[in-house]
């Protein structure tokens, strides 16, 4: 599978910024259910104010929980959450 332009852009400037040291967490809350998210944004200026560019917001609880990551034996398909293993 190939990650999309889009994605593969920020993360380069999600890169920059944290080279840059110009990376915050920011507490804000979800748009859609109303609860706390802690949102990882890189930090500009703009004649003078700050412009925080939200990227995305750390996973609550464990991390390896909320995610199914790609399967190793099929470039196509991701591990499945029955097992922890591919099919």
């Amino acid at each position: 599978m190939s990650i999309p332009a889009y994605a593969r852009s920020n993360f380069q400037t999600l890169l920059r910024a944290a080279g840059d040291g110009n990376l915050a967490l920011m507490e804000c809350l979800d748009a859609v259910m109303g609860s706390p998210r802690y949102v990882i944004c890189a930090v500009g200026r703009d004649e003078g104010d700050y412009v925080f560019t939200p990227f995305g917001h750390l996973a609550d609880g464990n991390p390896f929980d909320a995610y199914l990551p790609p399967d190793p034996n099929d470039p196509d398909g991701f591990v499945r959450p029955e097992t922890g293993e591919a099919p």
